[in-house]
Protein backbone atom coordinates (compact mmCIF):
# COMPACT_ATOMS: atom_id res chain seq x y z
CA UNK A 1 0.00 0.00 0.00
CA UNK A 2 1.44 3.11 -0.96
CA UNK A 3 2.37 5.56 1.66
CA UNK A 4 1.88 9.18 3.00
CA UNK A 5 3.46 11.40 1.53
CA UNK A 6 3.77 15.43 1.23
CA UNK A 7 5.01 17.50 -1.30
CA UNK A 8 8.04 20.52 -0.53
CA UNK A 9 4.97 22.63 -2.29
CA UNK A 10 2.67 21.45 0.04
CA UNK A 11 4.39 21.92 3.24
CA UNK A 12 5.47 25.41 1.95
CA UNK A 13 1.64 25.98 2.35
CA UNK A 14 2.34 26.06 5.85
CA UNK A 15 4.46 29.29 6.03
CA UNK A 16 1.35 31.28 4.47
CA UNK A 17 -1.39 30.24 7.60
CA UNK A 18 -1.33 32.24 10.36
CA UNK A 19 -1.49 29.73 13.12
CA UNK A 20 1.27 27.77 15.16
CA UNK A 21 1.62 23.97 14.82
CA UNK A 22 1.22 22.03 18.15
CA UNK A 23 1.72 18.81 19.21
CA UNK A 24 -0.79 16.35 21.37
CA UNK A 25 0.62 13.05 22.42
CA UNK A 26 -1.73 10.95 23.07
CA UNK A 27 -3.21 9.45 26.29
CA UNK A 28 -3.44 6.01 25.62
CA UNK A 29 -0.54 4.00 24.82
CA UNK A 30 -1.34 3.08 21.17
CA UNK A 31 -2.74 6.52 20.36
CA UNK A 32 -1.18 8.63 17.69
CA UNK A 33 0.51 12.00 18.12
CA UNK A 34 -1.90 14.59 16.81
CA UNK A 35 -1.09 17.57 14.76
CA UNK A 36 -3.43 20.63 15.55
CA UNK A 37 -3.04 24.33 13.87
CA UNK A 38 -3.40 27.16 16.66
CA UNK A 39 -4.72 30.64 15.36
CA UNK A 40 -3.89 31.75 18.72
CA UNK A 41 -5.71 34.82 20.61
CA UNK A 42 -7.07 35.53 24.00
CA UNK A 43 -11.07 33.73 22.90
CA UNK A 44 -12.89 31.33 23.75
CA UNK A 45 -11.02 28.14 22.31
CA UNK A 46 -13.06 26.48 19.08
CA UNK A 47 -11.92 23.04 17.97
CA UNK A 48 -12.66 22.36 14.40
CA UNK A 49 -12.31 18.68 13.17
CA UNK A 50 -12.38 18.15 9.31
CA UNK A 51 -14.04 16.16 7.11
CA UNK A 52 -12.83 12.18 5.65
CA UNK A 53 -10.49 13.71 3.53
CA UNK A 54 -9.54 17.71 4.55
CA UNK A 55 -6.24 17.55 6.14
CA UNK A 56 -6.63 21.01 8.90
CA UNK A 57 -4.72 23.26 6.43
CA UNK A 58 -7.62 22.72 3.79
CA UNK A 59 -10.16 24.39 6.84
CA UNK A 60 -7.78 27.13 6.77
CA UNK A 61 -10.49 29.88 5.65
CA UNK A 62 -12.90 28.75 7.88
CA UNK A 63 -10.86 29.14 10.72
CA UNK A 64 -9.49 32.53 9.70
CA UNK A 65 -13.23 33.96 9.36
CA UNK A 66 -13.40 33.05 13.24
CA UNK A 67 -10.51 34.78 14.33
CA UNK A 68 -12.41 37.61 15.84
CA UNK A 69 -14.95 35.86 17.48
CA UNK A 70 -13.08 32.48 19.19
CA UNK A 71 -9.65 31.50 19.22
CA UNK A 72 -9.71 28.52 16.47
CA UNK A 73 -7.57 25.45 16.09
CA UNK A 74 -7.63 22.92 13.56
CA UNK A 75 -7.30 19.28 14.22
CA UNK A 76 -5.13 17.10 11.55
CA UNK A 77 -7.54 13.74 12.24
CA UNK A 78 -5.30 10.91 12.78
CA UNK A 79 -4.10 9.62 9.15
CA UNK A 80 -4.48 13.01 8.07
CA UNK A 81 -2.10 15.88 7.37
CA UNK A 82 1.12 16.08 9.97
CA UNK A 83 -1.02 13.13 12.54
CA UNK A 84 -0.11 9.56 12.87
CA UNK A 85 -2.27 6.57 11.67
CA UNK A 86 -4.20 4.95 14.38
CA UNK A 87 -4.81 1.63 14.66
CA UNK A 88 -8.51 2.42 14.41
CA UNK A 89 -10.73 4.50 12.23
CA UNK A 90 -13.87 4.56 14.46
CA UNK A 91 -15.88 7.40 15.80
CA UNK A 92 -14.84 5.93 19.34
CA UNK A 93 -11.03 6.20 18.70
CA UNK A 94 -12.14 9.71 16.68
CA UNK A 95 -13.38 11.18 19.61
CA UNK A 96 -10.89 9.51 22.15
CA UNK A 97 -8.04 11.92 20.38
CA UNK A 98 -10.73 15.02 20.53
CA UNK A 99 -10.36 13.98 24.18
CA UNK A 100 -6.82 13.69 24.17
CA UNK A 101 -6.29 17.47 22.46
CA UNK A 102 -8.36 19.30 24.64
CA UNK A 103 -6.55 17.94 27.62
CA UNK A 104 -2.94 18.18 26.23
CA UNK A 105 -3.57 21.81 25.43
CA UNK A 106 -5.41 22.61 28.42
CA UNK A 107 -8.17 24.00 26.20
CA UNK A 108 -11.18 25.15 28.68
CA UNK A 109 -14.72 24.03 27.49
CA UNK A 110 -14.05 24.79 24.22
CA UNK A 111 -16.77 24.73 21.21
CA UNK A 112 -16.37 22.00 19.14
CA UNK A 113 -17.26 22.78 15.19
CA UNK A 114 -16.60 19.62 12.48
CA UNK A 115 -17.75 18.81 9.27
CA UNK A 116 -18.74 15.96 7.67
CA UNK A 117 -16.62 12.86 9.36
CA UNK A 118 -15.65 15.91 11.76
CA UNK A 119 -19.63 16.92 12.90
CA UNK A 120 -19.91 12.86 13.71
CA UNK A 121 -16.69 12.76 16.27
CA UNK A 122 -17.92 16.33 17.86
CA UNK A 123 -21.57 14.61 18.72
CA UNK A 124 -19.77 11.28 19.78
CA UNK A 125 -17.38 13.92 22.08
CA UNK A 126 -20.09 15.47 22.85
CA UNK A 127 -22.12 12.66 24.09
CA UNK A 128 -19.11 10.63 25.95
CA UNK A 129 -18.90 13.79 27.98
CA UNK A 130 -14.92 13.40 28.99
CA UNK A 131 -14.19 16.52 27.80
CA UNK A 132 -16.42 19.88 28.92
CA UNK A 133 -17.61 21.64 25.94
CA UNK A 134 -19.69 24.82 25.57
CA UNK A 135 -21.24 23.74 22.88
CA UNK A 136 -21.18 22.14 19.24
CA UNK A 137 -21.85 23.09 15.62
CA UNK A 138 -22.04 20.26 13.77
CA UNK A 139 -21.75 20.69 9.71
CA UNK A 140 -23.61 17.96 7.73
CA UNK A 141 -23.00 14.76 9.30
CA UNK A 142 -23.41 11.73 7.27
CA UNK A 143 -26.86 10.27 7.86
CA UNK A 144 -25.88 7.01 6.31
CA UNK A 145 -25.84 3.88 8.67
CA UNK A 146 -27.44 0.20 8.92
CA UNK A 147 -30.35 0.42 7.67
CA UNK A 148 -30.03 3.53 5.89
CA UNK A 149 -28.70 3.24 2.70
CA UNK A 150 -24.98 4.07 1.34
CA UNK A 151 -22.59 6.72 1.60
CA UNK A 152 -23.13 9.13 -1.11
CA UNK A 153 -20.03 9.15 -2.25
CA UNK A 154 -18.67 5.58 -2.79
CA UNK A 155 -15.29 4.15 -1.43
CA UNK A 156 -13.89 3.92 -5.15
CA UNK A 157 -14.83 7.67 -5.36
CA UNK A 158 -12.28 8.77 -2.73
CA UNK A 159 -10.08 6.22 -3.52
CA UNK A 160 -9.47 7.41 -7.16
CA UNK A 161 -9.25 10.49 -5.81
CA UNK A 162 -6.39 9.67 -3.75
CA UNK A 163 -4.62 7.93 -6.86
CA UNK A 164 -5.01 10.85 -8.53
CA UNK A 165 -3.31 12.84 -5.27
CA UNK A 166 -0.38 10.57 -5.04
CA UNK A 167 0.37 10.43 -9.01
CA UNK A 168 0.54 14.09 -9.15
CA UNK A 169 -2.28 16.82 -9.28
CA UNK A 170 -3.53 20.11 -9.48
CA UNK A 171 -6.22 22.72 -9.04
CA UNK A 172 -7.63 22.42 -12.73
CA UNK A 173 -8.01 18.40 -12.13
CA UNK A 174 -9.48 19.00 -8.77
CA UNK A 175 -11.99 21.11 -10.26
CA UNK A 176 -13.49 18.29 -12.41
CA UNK A 177 -14.89 16.78 -9.01
CA UNK A 178 -14.99 20.03 -7.61
CA UNK A 179 -16.12 22.60 -9.90
CA UNK A 180 -17.45 25.14 -7.60
CA UNK A 181 -14.91 25.47 -4.99
CA UNK A 182 -12.10 28.77 -4.92
CA UNK A 183 -9.32 28.09 -6.55
CA UNK A 184 -6.98 28.65 -3.92
CA UNK A 185 -9.27 25.53 -1.79
CA UNK A 186 -8.88 23.38 -4.92
CA UNK A 187 -4.95 23.87 -5.18
CA UNK A 188 -4.72 23.09 -1.40
CA UNK A 189 -6.52 20.05 -1.91
CA UNK A 190 -4.80 18.96 -4.43
CA UNK A 191 -1.54 19.62 -3.07
CA UNK A 192 -2.59 17.64 0.48
CA UNK A 193 -4.73 14.94 -0.17
CA UNK A 194 -1.92 12.48 -0.58
CA UNK A 195 -1.25 13.12 3.19
CA UNK A 196 -3.93 11.16 3.92
CA UNK A 197 -3.84 7.38 4.27
CA UNK A 198 -5.95 5.23 2.45
CA UNK A 199 -6.76 2.89 5.34
CA UNK A 200 -7.71 5.82 7.41
CA UNK A 201 -10.15 6.62 4.07
CA UNK A 202 -11.38 3.02 4.28
CA UNK A 203 -12.19 2.71 7.87
CA UNK A 204 -14.00 6.37 8.31
CA UNK A 205 -16.33 5.21 4.88
CA UNK A 206 -16.92 1.63 6.41
CA UNK A 207 -17.76 4.02 9.90
CA UNK A 208 -20.50 5.66 7.27
CA UNK A 209 -21.85 2.56 6.85
CA UNK A 210 -21.62 0.85 9.84
CA UNK A 211 -21.96 3.21 12.15
CA UNK A 212 -25.52 4.86 12.98
CA UNK A 213 -24.97 8.82 13.53
CA UNK A 214 -28.69 8.69 15.10
CA UNK A 215 -27.51 6.40 17.89
CA UNK A 216 -25.30 9.77 19.31
CA UNK A 217 -27.61 12.67 18.13
CA UNK A 218 -31.05 12.72 20.66
CA UNK A 219 -28.24 12.79 22.88
CA UNK A 220 -25.73 14.91 22.17
CA UNK A 221 -25.90 17.88 25.28
CA UNK A 222 -27.22 21.51 23.85
CA UNK A 223 -26.66 24.11 22.71
CA UNK A 224 -25.87 22.61 20.00
CA UNK A 225 -26.40 23.85 16.16
CA UNK A 226 -26.71 21.64 12.98
CA UNK A 227 -25.95 23.57 9.73
CA UNK A 228 -26.62 21.64 6.10
CA UNK A 229 -26.82 22.16 2.79
CA UNK A 230 -29.81 22.84 0.80
CA UNK A 231 -28.54 20.88 -2.18
CA UNK A 232 -26.64 18.04 0.03
CA UNK A 233 -27.45 14.40 -0.78
CA UNK A 234 -25.85 13.69 2.53
CA UNK A 235 -28.28 15.47 4.64
CA UNK A 236 -31.59 15.22 3.16
CA UNK A 237 -34.98 16.69 4.00
CA UNK A 238 -36.04 13.49 5.15
CA UNK A 239 -32.66 13.42 7.25
CA UNK A 240 -32.74 17.20 8.71
CA UNK A 241 -36.47 16.36 9.73
CA UNK A 242 -35.52 13.12 11.77
CA UNK A 243 -32.82 15.28 13.12
CA UNK A 244 -35.25 17.88 14.39
CA UNK A 245 -37.71 15.28 15.43
CA UNK A 246 -34.83 13.42 17.69
CA UNK A 247 -33.21 16.73 19.41
CA UNK A 248 -35.81 19.41 19.76
CA UNK A 249 -33.96 21.49 21.64
CA UNK A 250 -31.05 21.65 18.72
CA UNK A 251 -31.07 24.65 15.97
CA UNK A 252 -30.81 23.48 12.61
CA UNK A 253 -29.84 25.87 9.59
CA UNK A 254 -30.19 25.25 6.00
CA UNK A 255 -27.68 26.78 3.68
CA UNK A 256 -28.73 27.66 0.70
CA UNK A 257 -26.92 27.18 -2.96
CA UNK A 258 -24.58 24.18 -0.95
CA UNK A 259 -24.10 20.83 -1.40
CA UNK A 260 -22.08 18.73 1.25
CA UNK A 261 -19.24 20.57 1.01
CA UNK A 262 -21.04 23.47 2.92
CA UNK A 263 -18.21 26.20 3.01
CA UNK A 264 -16.09 25.28 -0.01
CA UNK A 265 -19.37 24.95 -1.99
CA UNK A 266 -20.86 28.78 -0.52
CA UNK A 267 -18.23 30.51 1.31
CA UNK A 268 -19.59 33.78 2.07
CA UNK A 269 -23.28 32.48 2.29
CA UNK A 270 -21.96 29.44 5.05
CA UNK A 271 -19.73 31.41 6.45
CA UNK A 272 -21.98 33.83 7.99
CA UNK A 273 -24.14 31.74 9.19
CA UNK A 274 -21.55 29.71 11.05
CA UNK A 275 -20.56 33.27 12.31
CA UNK A 276 -24.03 33.45 13.47
CA UNK A 277 -24.17 30.20 15.23
CA UNK A 278 -20.82 30.69 17.23
CA UNK A 279 -22.06 34.07 18.17
CA UNK A 280 -25.11 32.26 19.48
CA UNK A 281 -23.34 29.74 21.05
CA UNK A 282 -21.14 31.92 23.19
CA UNK A 283 -24.06 34.50 23.85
Amino acid sequence: MPSRFLTPEAAADLADVPAVSRWVSHGSPDGPRLHVLDYGGDGVPLLILPGITSPAVTMDFVARALTDLVRPLVLDVRGRGLSGDGASYGLEAYAGDTEAVVDGLGLDRPLLLGHSMGARIAAATAVRGKAPLRGAVLVDPPMSGPGRGPYPTTLDAFLGQLAEARRGTDAEEVGRSWPRWPHRERALRARWLASCGEEAIRGTHRGFEEEDFFDWWPSVPVPVELLYGAESPVVTAEGADEAARTLPDARLTRIPDAGHMVFWDNPEGALDRLRAAVRGLLA
